[in-house]
């Protein structure tokens, strides 16, 4: 019996990198998985590789910075599948990469529209589906930049300390409905975001060679092993964890 046996998970932003992992790594331990994005082409290619491997997921288009559309999706996964005991909120962007006084009101907000009110909008919308449950886990995907500072991407860094600090009110606010909320903090992970990050750059493989060097392991992150985290802060083995950071990146931290 998979880990996730009896399970059904929402996964955002599950198209590419991180959610498209964790999507296909929940079913594969025996959840059924909504998988979201915007990107349907993509989207849909990961519930259907899911299906045809013998998992069960079905996918929806969701912008999660429109709160009618997450409210519409989460209704219609926890109806469609039966409930829902697992979010996992991973859908975000980078934004503008400038000093703060470059950045205009709309690039602001632009990040925070997703990876904030994203969340916000998530986890507001499927609380009652997991209360009915009678228990869950919610999953936020933070960052290295929701614990440490960078001189580059302010919105980006201010975004992911708002997801850490909203997992913890949220556990707490939760816990007493068996609820457990909890962050993922990844280092540079090879996704498709951060190999667009550094195509942005002057000198790309520069800027790819110094990322590695700035985790002590030497080395980029892979996709499965932060849905590896993932999978153990949605399954029974973290029960007595919520409110937690669990930090993945290489080292990156540690100095």
């Amino acid at each position: 019996m998979g880990r996730m046996e009896g399970r059904i998970a929402l996964v955002t932003g599950g198209a590419s990198g991180i959610g498209k992992a964790t999507a296909e790594l929940l079913a594969r331990e025996g959840a059924a998985v909504a998988v979201t994005d915007v990107d349907d082409e993509a989207g849909q290619a990961v519930a259907d590789a899911i299906n045809e491997s013998g998992g069960e997921a079905r996918y929806w288009h969701l912008d999660v910075s429109n709160e009618e559309e997450v409210r519409t999706v989460v209704e219609e996964a926890a109806g469609d599948f039966g409930g829902l005991h697992v979010l996992v909120n991973n859908a975000g962007i980078v934004g503008a990469d400038k000093p703060p006084h470059d950045i205009s009101a709309d690039e602001w907000n632009q990040v925070m529209a997703v990876n904030v009110n994203g969340v916000f909008f998530c986890t507001k919308h499927a609380i009652p589906h997991l209360r009915k449950a009678g228990s869950g886990s919610i999953v936020n995907l933070s960052s290295i930049y929701g614990l440490v500072g960078a001189a580059d991407a302010p919105p980006y860094h201010a975004s992911k300390g708002a997801v850490r600090l909203m997992t913890k009110t949220d556990a707490l606010h939760y816990a007493g409905d068996g609820i457990r909320v909890n962050s993922v903090h990844p280092g540079f992970i090879s996704t498709p975001m951060v190999r667009g990050f550094l195509e942005g750059q002057d000198d790309p493989e520069g800027a790819r060679k110094a990322l590695i060097g700035l985790h002590p392991l030497g080395r980029l992150g892979e996709p499965g092993e932060i849905a590896a985290a993932i999978l153990f802060l949605a399954s029974n083995e973290s029960s007595f964890m919520t409110g937690s950071e669990l930090v993945v990146d290489g080292g990156y931290t540690a100095r």
